[in-house]
């Protein structure tokens, strides 16, 4: 084998590498967000790609010589980086869900900020848990983990080797599910607590019809909800270490679905 042909095959290796690792990084928690920039989502690619190569490099994996071949094998290392990012995410996506079911119920529902990370306008609570979620998880060595899931996708997956199991949408299905379950969860305190206060308002508005409810109600309401949200805070700080341990697992589960 010539100098040529062996620099082509490496060549081909190591984009193979770049397109997984790449699809991860723009759906990844925090490395995906909107305001990282573009070179420097790039410039990790390619630095965790050149780590990586000599880690896996074998000359007996075949790169076709064909460019639509070698196209369908990118797009599926890239698929697969897409979804192992998606995965990792859905957490952060029920965190922000529940903010929106929580400021929808105190009063804060008209009250949204804009979001730089996201590039859209976000809910004052939901903002402010997906931000304590992203310090508890970079504080837990959250994206550690990850980097060793990144890392063992391709033992468990190999390159070329990635074929879209049936298997995959049932459990994209379940995943999303159990999404809106641990957002219910995460509002249910609250929720509970404002269920009460309206029961509260209303015994009162029929035992005192002069009293404007309404004008009670309002600030009532948030008073309630942000008191129960600060008393339930310390629970939620736990919720999210036991959230962080499934999600690594459905990283796991999920590159077992590819074998």
């Amino acid at each position: 084998m010539d100098i040529t042909s062996v620099l082509v095959t490496q060549t081909g290796f190591f984009l193979l590498i770049f397109a997984r690792i790449s699809g991860i990084f723009s759906t990844l928690p925090f490395l995906g967000n909107r305001n990282i920039p573009v070179y420097v989502k790039a410039g990790l690619s390619l630095f965790l790609s050149y780590v990586v190569f000599p880690l896996i490099f074998s000359p007996e994996i075949t790169i076709p010589d064909r460019l639509f071949p070698y196209v369908l094998l990118v797009a599926g290392e890239f698929f697969l980086g897409l979804i192992f990012g998606f995965v990792s995410s859905l957490f952060m996506q029920a965190i922000q869900m529940a903010g929106h079911l929580l400021d929808m119920q105190i009063g804060f529902g008209i009250v949204n900020i804009f979001d730089p990370q996201l590039g859209q306008q976000v809910p004052l609570l939901g903002n402010f848990k997906y931000i304590l979620a992203l310090l508890v998880f970079l504080a837990t060595n959250g994206h550690h983990v990850l980097l060793s899931a990144l890392f063992a996708s391709f033992r468990i997956v190999p390159l070329t080797g990635v074929v879209i199991p049936a298997s995959l949408s049932v459990f994209i299905t379940d995943l999303v599910v159990a999404t809106f379950i641990i957002a219910v969860k995460l509002t249910l305190p609250v929720l509970v607590s404002l269920l009460l206060a309206d029961v509260a308002m209303g015994i009162l508005a029929r035992t005192m019809p002069q009293m404007n409810i309404f004008v009670v109600g309002v600030p009532a309401k948030i008073l309630i909800g942000v008191f129960t949200l600060a008393v339930a805070l310390p629970f939620y700080i736990a919720f999210l270490e036991v959230g962080f341990n499934e999600m690594y697992k459905d990283v796991y589960r999920l590159l077992d679905n590819f074998r």
